[in-house]
Formats: C-alpha cells, structure tokens, sequence
C-alpha cells in the first residue's frame, strides 16, 4: 500500500488551522474587535477529534485577544445542524466554525440542505 504524501494527523490540523485563519482579512478593518465574546461551533460531539482542535485554538485566541471564547457543540445529520447555525449567526465576526472535510460530501448526500454553502461561506469573508 502506497504511503501517503500526508498523514491524517497533518491533513486535519492543517484543516483546522486554514478554517481558523478564513476570517483574519475581516478582523484587520475593525480596531475595536473582538467587543464581545466569541463562539465557536462545532458540529460534532464532545470529546471527538473536531472538537479537541477546537479547544486547542480556544485557549490561544483567550490568551491573544483577552475575550471569553466559547465552544458551541451542535452535533448531528453530518454537521448539517452545527453548520445551519453557523450559516443563521449574525455577521458581526464573533461567530465560527469548524467542519472537516466530511462537510463537503454534504452537497452530494443531501438534495436540498438547510442552507446555501457557496453564499454561506462567501458572504462571511
């Protein structure tokens, strides 16, 4: 069996560090940002692999930006729950979200989702 060019190990924290840094353009135009707490959804449940970088990230964005951040589990239906309410979150760059690569198959499984994934992420840049 041939190796792979990357572990899974690798392949999921470089995933959770490019999802951590897709809203760092947005960040740089406020000067009073963060002005209120930031929440973090994870779509999976506690304990799992998901939500342990998540934590990880957690305790580095507390230390950095001296606001409480607040890790918010919303299992189920392939993250279909946990990314609907990432998607329904107020624009404002206190809200994110953490999927794996398991979310992309969700255009292909579901025929109609809870929400449209080409604005959902366009419009939070």
């Amino acid at each position: 069996m041939p190796q792979p060019l990357l572990s899974r190990r690798a392949f999921n924290l470089s995933a959770a560090a490019a999802a951590t840094s897709i809203a760092v353009p947005a960040l740089a135009q406020q000067g009073t940002w963060p002005s209120k707490p930031i929440r973090i959804i994870v779509p999976y449940t506690p304990g799992g692999f998901t939500d342990q970088m998540a934590r990880l990230v957690q305790v580095g964005l507390q230390q950095r930006l001296g606001q409480p951040v607040i890790i918010d589990n919303k299992p189920g239906a392939n993250s279909l729950i946990g990314v609907e309410a990432l998607a329904k979150a107020p624009p404002d760059g206190s809200t994110f979200g953490v999927v794996i690569a398991a979310y992309a198959a969700n255009t292909t499984l579901y025929p109609k989702l809870p929400y449209d994934p080409k604005k959902t992420w366009s419009a939070s840049r």
